[in-house]
Order: C-alpha cells, then structure tokens, then sequence
C-alpha cells in the first residue's frame, strides 16, 4: 500500500476552510465556481440537500473576501484573479440551533449581532433586529470604506423547524422577512450577498420584496459547486479507492461501481455532471467501510409528517414527473412533498423533456433510497402491534429458501399491526406498508397495477437479482387484510 494513501485526512465534519487549508486535509477544489461568483457581484441564492458542501462554500467565500490569499495557494482562483482586497464579510450561520420558538431566533440573530457590531463599532440600540443589522451594514462600510459582503448560511432553518406549526411559522417569516430586506434597501452598501438552504425561495413570502436575488440552484454553470462529480473522484480520491478496494477484497473497478452505485447519481440542472453525496464519500474514505452516512445523520421527520398528512402513496413518490415550473416555484410549505423530497436530497434530476419542460425524478442511489424506506419501517410497519420487532432479514430468508408458509406467516404477523380502521385512509397505509416491505427485500414494486382482472400489485426480483418471480393479489374476505402469495418463477 502506498503510504500516502494512508497520511490522507478527510474532512469528516470539517466545514471551515482555514481549518482544512491549514490542517492538510484533503480539499476538492471548487474554487473556480466562487471566481463566477465574485466577479458577477450580485446577490445569489442557492439550494442544495443538507450537509452536502454549503457551509464550506460559504466558509470558502468567506476567506477569499477576506483576503487570505496563502489559503488559496495551488488553487484555481490563486491564478484566476488578482484581486484580492479585504472587504468586511457579515457571515450569519443559522444551523447550530434549533428554533422552537421566535425568542429562540431572535437569541441567535442577537449573537450575530453583538459580535457584528463590537467588531465594527457601532452602537447597539434598542431597535429591531432588522434595524441594528441595518446599522451594522452602515457601520461596516463607513469605517473600512468598501462594501460589504452578506452570506446566510441555512436561511430557512428556522422555518424548516416549524413546519406543521403555521403560528410559529408565520412568526419566523415576519422577523426574516424585516431581517432580510436589507439586502434590497441598503443595496448601495453591499458588494455581494450568498444565501443557501435546502427550500427554495419563489413561494416563501419573507422574500417575496427581494427580486434582485438571483437563483442559481438550477443553472447549468453551477451545477457541479457542491457535492462531488465523478471526474473530481477519480482525480482527488485515486488512492483512497485503491486502499477501499484492497480493504473490500474487490477490483478498484468493481469498488468504483459499488461508490457509484451507493453514493453517485445527483444532479441539479438540466444538463449537470453526476454528483456523488460528499459527507457519504469523506466518511467512506476515512473509515474505510460502506456506510449509510448521509441518511444517518438527519431524519426526515417533517417529511414524514406531511406524506402522512397529505396521505401520499410512497409508490408515487419515485419515479415520478413533474413541470420545471412546478419544482422551481414550490415552496417549504407546500402540501406536494415532490418538490420538499427533491430539495431536501430524497429526488434528484434523473431526466429532461425540453418539449414538454419536465423532469423525471427519482431516487439518487442506493443509499438514499434503502435508508427512506428503513426510516419509514416504524411508522407504517409494527409486527403484531408491537414496534421494534420487524426484521427484513426474516422475509428474505424465508422467501429465498422457499418457505411460503414462513413467509407468510411473518406476513399475517406484519399486518396485524395495521388496524383495519385506520385513522384517514387504511387502504394507503396499508399499501405503503406493501410497498417499503418489498423494497427492502429488493423487490421492484408497482402498486394498482390496473389489469383487466382487476387491482394487482406485482413485484420482482431486479435483473441482477434470481429469477423468482412474486405475484400479490388483494383480497378482503374479512375485516383483516389478507394476501395470496402466488410463485409464478
């Protein structure tokens, strides 16, 4: 093995770019993106998932304005530009609380601000938020005479918090909305402003008067500024996939479409190079091992919340087409959880019908995708009505041996636990549960298949997969659900 494989440090969790210059971690350069940012000096706005590069651009952006030119060294934007004077930078981060309450935000805007103006000397009156951050723009740009940069980093947190509570919403769009019209009103004081978050802005009303925001979450150029492209693999993770791969006891090409399979498949534009999940990869390296990172460190519970509220079938969830302007102007609010399952990581881009202005949505890979489905377990699927005992392992076994009876034993004993009188709609409860049992075991799964005997829900074995094939068939003699399993292999 080659020892520098070994001496590589992957920044798990490392989201400040002084710290990965200065501590000889391993940085993907992306650089040349911020270059398109800064010279254009406009204001932006970017979504991307959750712990998927945000932050560190931000923090990125941040030291260039900066002026510390020596962390930039080998870098594209060392040799792209020449330009670099200090300018005062207001770097308000909103992702290390939560917010239940509009005192909660408030605290945190506070924290900002005091440190904001003790950094800029100017008084701290007893105004508004909106008012001191106002002040402090002012106050930024009189004493060092240029402009001042803004970046907002997670601006929606605090509305992602609450959702489902509009009282409390509307209370954090009323202080956002105040907070971030200064980027339009003090327009003369700011060189460029960047705000990220994981929902896009169209639909949300605190920016519904900042219409000099440009949205570049979709736009070809900027497609790749996150996450990590598949040539940026092969070029700044060679040897950690040689040493994977040794680890695996497989090919560096078999370990290769094993990290594509797992972790590839994103896309954000129309034409956008494949994307891997950067906090999957950094983990991967470091450890060593395949893993659900990503989908482990956050759950979607407000997602949840709103498939069961809206009582979605999750069979229609993915693949699934949708209009480009339906999946640009959706807001966090929505009732449609397409739009919040694309931005949030869920869906991404699979295809593009320029004639009919479309996108194909599905699941990235295998990582997101298994993970959704394991984190949806509990909530549709308790064996006999008590939670904690499903074991997917059980039905695969089971199944794969030839043992029908088992199998459907462990069925009856699954479904016991959906009460036929099922609070909303039984019947999509109960097909949900259908559907994330034979996603977990591998199936391909298609719900009210209509044929012309009837509703059938039909499920097989991927092509990679045996040949066996399995054929469920609804019938309701009795208050209880009950299913013919039929081997049609």
């Amino acid at each position: 093995m080659n020892a520098s494989a070994l001496n590589v440090k992957y920044p798990v969790g490392v989201q400040s770019f002084p710290e990965i210059r200065e501590g000889g971690f391993l940085y993907v350069d992306k650089t040349e993106y911020i270059y398109r940012l800064v010279t254009t000096k406009a204001y932006y706005f970017l979504s991307r998932p959750r712990i998927f590069g945000k932050s560190l651009l931000l923090s990125t952006i941040k030291a260039y304005y900066q002026g510390r030119r020596g962390l930039f060294k080998g870098l594209a934007l060392d040799a792209l530009t020449e330009d670099w004077e200090p300018h005062p930078v207001l770097h308000l981060e909103l992702t290390s609380r939560e917010y239940n309450s509009r005192a909660s935000l408030e605290a945190e805007l506070n924290v900002h601000l005091e440190r904001w103006e003790s950094a800029y000397k100017c008084p701290k009156p007893e105004r508004s938020p909106e008012e001191r951050f106002a002040n402090v723009i002012r106050s930024a740009y009189g004493r060092t005479g240029k402009k001042v940069i803004v970046l907002i980093d997670e601006y929606d947190k605090p509305l992602l918090n609450a959702v489902g509570n509009p009282e409390l919403a509307e209370g954090f769009r009323s202080l956002l909305k105040a907070f971030y019209g200064n980027l339009k009103s003090l327009d003369d004081y700011i060189e460029m402003g960047l705000l990220t978050g994981v929902a896009r802005f169209s639909k949300v009303s605190i920016f519904s008067d900042l219409n000099n925001l440009r949205d570049i979450s979709f736009e070809e150029q900027f497609a790749g500024i996150c996450g990590i492209t598949s040539e940026e693999l092969e070029q700044c993770f060679k040897e950690g996939i040689s040493r994977l791969a040794e680890r695996l006891g497989k090919t560096i090409e078999d370990t290769r479409e094993e990290l594509r399979s797992c972790y590839d498949g994103y896309h954000f534009a129309d034409i956008s190079p494949d994307i891997y999940n950067p906090f999957s990869l950094m983990n991967v390296f470091a450890k060593m091992r395949l893993g659900s990172y990503w989908f482990e460190s956050g759950t979607p519970t407000y997602l949840v919340r709103l498939i069961e509220r809206e009582q979605w079938l999750l069979s229609g969830l993915a693949p699934v087409e949708i209009e480009v302007k339906a999946l640009a102007g959706a807001g966090i609010l929505s009732p449609d959880p397409i739009p919040s399952l694309y931005q949030t990581g869920y869906l991404t881009i699979k295809d593009h019908d320029p004639l009919f202005r479309t996108y194909t949505l599905d699941y990235p890979n295998r990582e997101v995708k298994d993970g959704f489905m394991s984190f949806l377990v509990p909530y549709y699927i308790k064996p006999d009505g008590q939670p904690g005992q499903f074991s997917i392992k059980r039905f695969v076994t089971a199944l794969t041996s030839g043992d029908v009876d088992a199998f459907m034993i462990l069925l009856e004993s699954m479904f016991a636990g959906v009460p036929y009188s099922e609070k909303g709609s039984a019947e999509a409860h109960f097909q949900n549960a259908v559907y994330i049992l034979f996603n977990l075991m591998g199936q391909f799964v298609r719900i009210e298949d209509r044929k012309s005997d009837g509703l059938t829900c039909q499920s097989r074995r991927r092509p990679t997969s045996s040949s066996l094939s399995l054929k469920l068939t609804l019938r309701q003699k009795r208050p209880c659900n009950r299913f013919l399993l039929k081997n049609t292999g």
